[in-house]
């Protein structure tokens, strides 16, 4: 794997990702992500162009509306946030830490040109990605050192001309 620094959005997302569609009854959202055991999904039309995402804090929000202000329920697309932060592909991994550093997010749809999403990038993929770069540098250390030392005490072990 690359430096950790080096990589982007593209090399660490998610590509297989689970999408909800704006027309989807709420309460049928909330009970697919239960069930499939997501914490929130992007929210893309029948052409898998994003619109916005949809979490557990738009479900509590919602839920919370309709026990106690008898609202009936409604379609996603009216309670999604359509102003979620994005990345693109070439976005570099510094900035998505920094992101999830300083800002509340737990996923990032990845999107492709304007709107096209393309992958996931959640905190715990950069998270991996970063623990493999240290984890895999190390190793080379180790049997760089290995190798060193192995060199040396052959050398003290050849016999000695004098």
């Amino acid at each position: 794997m690359a430096q950790f620094r080096n990589l982007t959005a593209r090399d660490i997302m998610v590509r297989k990702v689970f999408v909800l569609r704006p027309q989807m009854e709420a309460c049928q959202a909330i009970r697919t992500m239960l069930k499939h055991k997501i914490a929130g999904a992007p929210v893309v039309d029948t052409e898998g162009h994003y619109l916005g995402m949809f979490s557990e804090k738009h479900s509590l929000s919602l839920l919370l509306d309709i026990e106690y202000e008898s609202i009936p329920t409604s379609e996603i697309g009216n309670f999604m946030d359509r102003k979620a932060r994005v990345v693109y592909e070439d976005t570099d991994v510094l900035s998505i830490v920094d992101i999830f550093l300083n800002e509340p997010y737990r996923r990032l749809p990845v999107l492709r040109n304007e709107n096209e999403l393309v992958g996931l990038v959640c905190r715990r993929d950069v998270v991996k990605a970063f623990y493999t770069s240290i984890v895999n540098r190390q190793k080379v250390s180790q049997e760089s050192a290995i190798l060193y030392f192995s060199s040396v005490k052959e050398r003290s072990e050849s016999p000695i001309a004098t």
